[in-house]
């Protein structure tokens, strides 16, 4: 898994920040956004009162490389977003390429059973795309099979995504990839995702019964 960042709103915190504080100003924003505040002190106000929509200023375009189809059948799930995917129907993927999870890795019977059938699925594959087209022999593949995504979403929605999938309770391919996405977003704007993660990160964990016990920390970078 490759995970890149390729835009973003310059200055995120203080556009914000500065946002935030035209709605109580007989000022523009502009002329706020160097009036010395502390973008912090800001925002943790405002979005303390619930004014969440003053993030959605803040915008960030992601590449994902070499995560399953499985993995982007979840992330699609989050609609506030966009999306563009390596089509299937006009990329011919000739050779095997597919995501195996760690689990099958330490079971050598299960790697060896795992791997027979990738091989012949994509056999498969390659003899139905020379008698139809390959948007008809593609729906033998699996959900294993690599894909590269571009995903662009504005920090609010990111806030809301990191608070559903760097969950240790998520799915661990989607995990992985939210954990890298919000590391870097933690080094572009330091305030508005300091205390962006999973809920447990903020407080008590609302999973009651089903918690794990492990409140997390993500690295930044």
């Amino acid at each position: 898994m490759i995970v890149k960042l390729l835009a973003y709103t310059q200055n995120a915190d203080k556009i914000c920040a500065s946002a935030g504080n035209s709605c109580y100003s007989e000022r523009p924003s502009h002329e706020l956004m160097d009036d010395g505040e502390d973008p912090g002190r800001v925002l943790s106000k405002i979005v303390g009162m619930g004014h969440h929509s003053v993030v959605e200023h803040a915008v960030f375009t992601f590449s994902a490389e070499g995560v399953s189809r499985a993995l982007t059948h979840q992330l699609v799930r989050h609609r506030i977003a966009s999306f563009s995917q390596q089509s299937q129907r006009y990329v011919s993927l000739k050779e095997p390429t597919y995501v195996i999870p760690e689990t099958i890795k330490a079971d050598p019977e299960a790697l060896k059973e795992y791997t027979e059938m990738m091989d012949r699925i994509w056999e498969t594959y390659r003899e139905l795309s020379e008698r139809v087209p390959a948007e008809d022999a593609r729906y033998v593949l699996p959900n294993g099979c690599t894909t590269n995504i571009t995903i662009t979403m504005n920090a609010r929605e990111l806030l809301h995504f990191f608070s559903l999938r760097c969950c240790e309770r998520a799915q661990w391919e989607i995990r992985g990839m939210a954990d890298r996405m919000l590391g870097i977003c933690k080094e572009i704007s330091p305030v508005i995702f300091r205390d962006a993660g999973p809920p447990c990160v903020r407080g008590p964990c609302p999973e009651g019964k089903l918690s794990c016990g492990k409140p997390r920390r993500i690295k930044k970078g």
